[in-house]
């Protein structure tokens, strides 16, 4: 513990106190020794930096709490499935930085719900660098994260429900083709998708 502090600059006392609140794990123990590790030094680190922009120790445990209870980077992305997303590693101060005062446990936990975060040891995934990127622009812009979630939500229903259109379409018309080639698909159903929906918004800008 001694070895700790002095690496993230704080003091004994200071460690243990987190350490009591259940903001850093507790150490692996060998006898009576007790090994803390670069996890833990990750997180007092950010500890410190989420405490230099204003978060409260509450609101960090929560937030600690929602980053330890959430879904891991396997579960979210999954493995071996096809995907044009790229998934972006940030730490939590970094995501603090992209929706500045809007990282709520509340949000968090939303954001993990929706599949759009897990995590993977101290960092978190994003699972697009489109969504971040849209998602981040419009709380810039004035919009909530709360509001940003929950359209979020609703389009993903209806982007399942588009996704089942195309493949049952394929699969109904198209039965030479035993497996849906989604690299061939995925192409027809964008530009599709992008169509209606740009035409969909001018006939809403346009409407008097």
């Amino acid at each position: 513990m001694e070895e700790l502090a002095k690496e993230a600059g704080i003091t004994v006392r200071t460690v243990r106190f987190y350490r009591e609140r259940g903001l850093i794990p507790p150490p692996r123990r060998e006898g009576r020794i007790a090994w803390y590790d670069a996890h833990h030094l990750a997180r007092l680190r950010t500890i410190a930096a989420l405490l230099e922009r204003g978060h409260t120790l509450n609101g960090i445990a929560e937030l600690s709490d929602a980053f330890d209870k959430g879904r891991d980077v396997g579960e979210l992305l999954g493995f071996g499935e096809a995907t044009e997303e790229q998934p972006v590693r940030l730490t939590p101060e970094e995501l603090a930085d992209h929706f500045a005062g809007e990282v709520t446990p509340e949000n968090l936990a939303a954001a993990m719900d929706l599949g759009y975060l897990g995590t993977d040891g101290d960092e978190i995934v994003h699972i697009s660098r489109r969504l971040l990127d849209a998602s981040s622009t419009l709380v810039r812009k004035g919009v909530p994260l709360a509001a940003v979630l929950e359209a979020g939500q609703r389009v993903r229903e209806h982007a399942d429900a588009l996704a089942e259109l195309f493949l049952t379409v394929m699969r109904t018309h198209a039965p030479a083709t035993a497996e849906v080639d989604i690299e061939q698909l995925r192409p027809l159903a964008k530009s599709v998708v992008e169509a209606e929906l740009s035409m969909a918004l001018d006939r809403r800008l346009n409407q008097p």
